[in-house]
């Protein structure tokens, strides 16, 4: 019985699909390691990576919430957990206030003053999201903001400030998740369309797979510009062309907008992710 309610709860906040809770960290660890320039202090980093996980788990409660009237007509949702009626909607918000909590006391312990000011802007956005899709045109602009925030913390905590390296990093991270929360967004188009749901994919039109490609390349020339300032190696230039050539994949499988296929190109962007932490890391590993 304890164990059959915990996987419930397990299933609301995401646990058996991680794949968000990655495509959030791969960008907090890229502003870790370019922060204090490959030293890696445990303390920041354990702080960092249980806000990613507590925070996005959280995010995933309050998104239940609010579309729980809206998921059961998509086909991808319809058997989640408020959907079903296997917990109920007041359960989602404790869940959320319980995750957020624990992430507020890690914070409070393990980070500075002036880092913690800037988790109240990130958990607005994060807990507000799901109403956004509601009536914003661009709804997966505003994730992108929430998703890209911990890069600025990251510096903030560093204590070097919000620098030309945070800039970039977190235009880079925001392109990157337009892109790739685009290609979610066409997944469930048709359904978005029924029942009146907010999305790029929606607004964007016939544009749509143009834009994309067009992020993604605004995601490259910055990484550039990262690589240019830090001196990177060759290592990280091998990296950056891994990404080039998973992007082309991407950019292949999506091109006729089928479903199955877009939903296997958003899951791809994690190895994108992954590479480019890869070429930061060892870029200031082996100096």
């Amino acid at each position: 019985m304890l164990v059959d309610k915990l996987n419930k709860y397990l299933r609301l906040i995401r646990f058996d699909k991680p794949i968000g809770t990655l495509l959030l960290l791969w960008p907090t660890l890229w502003a870790l390691l370019v922060a204090y320039h490959g030293v890696i202090n445990f303390k920041v980093y354990f702080a960092f990576i249980m806000g990613v996980f507590l925070t996005r788990s959280a995010g995933c409660a309050i998104n239940d919430f609010a579309d729980v009237k809206f998921d059961g007509n998509v086909a991808r949702t319809k058997n989640r957990p408020l959907v079903s009626g296997e917990l109920r909607r007041r359960d989602a918000l404790v869940v959320t206030l319980v995750l957020s909590v624990l992430a507020l006391i890690i914070a409070l312990i393990c980070l500075k003053t002036t880092t913690l000011l800037w988790t109240v802007p990130a958990f607005f956005i994060f807990v507000t999201y799901p109403f956004f899709k509601r009536f914003f045109p661009v709804p997966q602009l505003y994730l992108a903001i929430a998703f890209s925030l911990g890069i600025l913390m990251a510096f903030v905590e560093a204590g070097v400030g919000i620098n030309l390296n945070a800039i970039l990093l977190f235009l880079a991270n925001l392109f990157w998740v337009l892109a790739y929360d685009t290609i979610y967004a066409l997944v469930d188009i048709k359904d978005d369309l029924k029942v009146g749901m907010k999305t790029s994919a929606i607004t964007l039109g016939k544009f749509v797979i143009p834009i994309i490609l067009i992020s993604y390349i605004i995601l490259i020339i910055l990484m550039v510009n990262v690589a240019y300032f830090e001196k990177f190696s060759a290592v990280f230039w091998i990296c950056l062309a891994i990404c080039t050539l998973l992007i082309i994949k991407i950019m292949i499988d999506i091109k006729d907008k089928n479903p199955e296929k877009c939903f296997k190109a958003f899951l791809f962007n994690n190895y994108i992710g992954m590479v480019l932490c890869v070429g930061f890391a060892l870029s200031y590993w082996l100096r």
